[in-house]
């Protein structure tokens, strides 16, 4: 990736980091070590790509640059990113993280699944993603998109339709977090990234089945097509549509016998 390249892509991360920020609070620096996790988790920053520079990086997440300086420190340590000197270096998420937030295989993702998650947490987590993921559909479509915004969509429609099996799950983050980001709303941004991240924790749990994925790529097609042309109740009902069929799935994997 050359610098240009590198210059973009951290430009349509920036709402994204923000919407990460940690709170303020006594623990600044556990949750400064959650936030850097939630955007490798997300894909915000993709594996084997460079956060950021640190000063960047910390005025982004809003923390001192010694916060953000050992908080990198311990996740190098536990495996997750690495920090490289010198010319081109910097903090690179790692090519294989130590959190393997995605099954190797369907078979390694049917291994005691749903064995980590009640009912009552799955179902949850199913109404709060209904609720903000529809909501953040409905608002996008209603905005005036400019068209740097449009590009923004359209690339992350056409990296998610081309993704792999492997890269599946953290560029279908990327592209609700696009939609999200779209919208305008530092607050929807920040409700889609909690949605992402409780979703993943229970979609890590199931396996990958490709025919499905053909189907989301589909409805995908449909809510963006919608976001473009400004029909807000389109957006909402094809959003509805592809959250639903994801929620049988996990319902049917990981309810209770």
């Amino acid at each position: 990736m050359t610098q240009a390249d590198e210059a973009q892509a951290s430009g349509s991360q920036v709402t994204a980091l923000r919407a990460i920020a940690p709170a303020r609070s006594g623990n600044i620096f556990e949750e400064t070590i959650e936030c850097l996790l939630q955007i490798i988790r997300l894909g915000i920053i993709p594996p084997g790509q460079r956060f950021p520079p640190e000063r960047e990086l910390a005025e982004q997440l809003r923390v001192s640059r010694a916060t953000l300086r050992e908080a990198i420190s311990e996740l190098q340590t536990a495996g997750w990113v690495s920090v490289r000197r010198g010319r081109g270096g910097g903090t690179f998420v790692s090519s294989t993280p130590a959190g393997g937030w995605a099954p190797a295989s369907a078979s390694d993702a049917g291994a005691n699944i749903g064995a980590e998650f009640s009912a009552m947490e799955v179902e949850d987590t199913l109404t709060w993603r209904r609720v903000i993921e529809m909501g953040v559909a409905e608002v996008a479509a209603g905005q005036d998109l400019t068209a740097p915004q449009r590009g923004q969509l359209a690339a992350a429609m056409d990296t998610s339709r081309q993704s792999s099996l492997a890269e599946y799950r953290r560029l279908d983050s990327q592209l609700h977090l696009t939609w999200a980001q779209v919208t305008g709303s530092p607050s929807l941004v920040r409700s889609m990234v909690e949605s992402r991240t409780r979703a993943n924790k229970l979609l890590e749990r199931i396996p990958m089945i490709e025919p499905n994925l053909v189907h989301s790529h589909e409805q995908h097609q449909r809510i963006h097509n919608a976001i473009l042309a400004g029909d807000a109740d389109a957006a909402r009902t094809a959003m509805a549509e592809h959250l639903d069929g994801t929620a049988a799935l996990l319902r049917g994997f990981l309810a209770e016998p």
